[in-house]
C-alpha cells in the first residue's frame, strides 16, 4: 500500500446494532455500513461509538467476516483493534490484515494508568512483530479522556521512526486543538493527522489535516465529506458551523444513545435504539427533543439510513 492509498476525508466510527438479545446485528450494520459509503464516508468499525469495548474478539471477528461477505469492501474499513491484552490485539488485528482491511485503528492498552512510554512503545512493537504482515497500517488513536492513558509526541515519534509505512497516523480525540496541531508541526513523513470531530474539521484541514474521524459522520456524513472535500470553497466556514449545530444537538444528549435514536427514528426501524449494557436506550422524552431540535435545524439527512 502506497501513501497515496491511504485513508484520508472522513471515516465514521460505526454505530453497531444489537437485537433484543443484545447480539450484534451483522444485517442491519451492513445496510448501515453501505448506506455510509454511498454518502462518501469510510468506516471506522469498532470504534467509541461502536460501542466496541462492549464486544468480544469472536464477535468483532464475525462480523468483520459478515460485513466483507455482504459486499462491504475491506479496503473501506479501518477496524478498532486495541485492547487491555496484547494477545486480543494480536488477534483481531491479524484477522483485519488478512481480510484486507485498509488499515487500523488502535487504542494503547487503557487499564494500568501512569505507565511509562517504554512500555506503550513495547505494546505497539509487539502487536507489529507478532502479526508480523507487511500490509498492516496503524493509525493510533488518541483518547486520553475515556482511555486515560495519552499517546505522546515522544512516543509517537519513535514509532514513525521505527515502522516506517507501518504506523502511518492518528486519530487525535483529545478534543485539544493545541495538541493537534503539535502532531501537525512534527510533519512527520507520510504519517496523517485525523481531527475526531468535525468541530475541528475546516480548522484541521487548514492545517494540514488529512480529515476526521467523528462519531455523528454516523449521521450526518455527506455534509461533513462534502466539507472535507471542499474546504477551500469560500463557503467553507458557513458549512462549518452548519456541522457544528448539528454535532451540538447531539452532544447534548449520551451520543450513542441519541445518534442511534435517530438513526431508528429517521429510518422507520425503532430496533436501532437497542444499546449494550452498561449503556442505556435514550428515553422517551430525550428522544423526542433530539427530533424536535434537529427538525427544527432543518435536518432531514437521514431518511432511508437502512434501506
Amino acid at each position: 500500500m502506497t501513501s497515496q492509498d491511504r485513508f484520508s476525508g472522513v471515516l465514521a466510527p460505526v454505530v453497531t446494532p444489537f437485537g433484543q438479545d443484545l447480539a450484534p446485528d451483522a444485517a442491519r450494520l451492513a445496510a448501515h455500513c453501505k448506506w455510509l459509503v454511498s454518502h462518501g464516508v469510510r468506516l471506522a468499525v469498532f470504534g467509541t461509538n461502536s460501542e466496541a469495548n462492549s464486544m468480544s474478539v469472536g464477535e468483532k471477528q464475525d462480523l468483520l467476516d459478515r460485513l466483507a461477505g455482504s459486499g462491504v469492501e475491506p479496503a473501506d474499513m479501518m477496524p478498532g483493534t486495541g485492547a487491555c491484552a496484547l494477545s486480543d490485539a494480536v488477534a483481531l488485528t491479524a484477522h483485519a490484515v488478512r481480510l484486507g482491511c485498509g488499515g487500523v485503528l488502535m487504542l494503547p492498552p487503557f487499564y494500568y494508568k501512569g505507565v511509562p512510554e517504554d512500555g506503550l512503545y513495547r505494546y505497539y512493537a509487539e502487536v507489529i512483530g507478532r502479526v508480523g504482515a507487511d500490509g498492516l497500517r496503524i493509525y493510533l488513536y488518541h483518547i486520553p479522556h475515556l482511555t486515560g492513558v495519552p499517546i505522546t509526541l515522544g512516543l509517537i515519534e519513535r514509532l514513525v521512526r521505527d515502522f516506517p509505512g507501518t504506523v502511518v497516523g492518528i486519530k487525535d480525540s483529545s478534543g485539544d486543538w493545541a495538541n493537534t496541531q503539535a502532531m501537525l508541526d512534527r510533519q512527520w513523513d507520510d504519517f496523517a493527522v485525523f481531527v475526531g470531530s468535525e468541530d475541528f474539521l475546516l480548522q484541521g484541514m487548514r492545517n494540514g489535516a488529512v480529515g476526521c474521524i467523528s462519531a455523528t459522520a454516523n449521521v450526518n456524513p455527506q455534509a461533513i465529506a462534502r466539507l472535507a472535500a471542499h474546504w477551500r470553497d469560500a463557503d467553507a466556514d458557513a458549512a462549518q458551523a452548519d456541522l457544528s449545530a448539528v454535532r451540538k444537538i447531539f452532544q447534548q444528549r449520551p451520543m450513542i444513545p441519541a445518534m442511534k435514536y435517530a438513526i431508528a427514528h429517521y429510518g422507520s426501524d425503532p430496533g436501532w435504539t437497542q444499546v449494550r449494557p452498561p449503556l442505556v436506550p435514550l428515553g422517551k422524552a430525550d428522544g423526542e427533543g433530539l427530533i424536535a431540535d434537529l427538525d427544527t435545524a432543518g435536518f432531514g439527512a437521514l431518511a432511508g439510513v437502512t434501506a
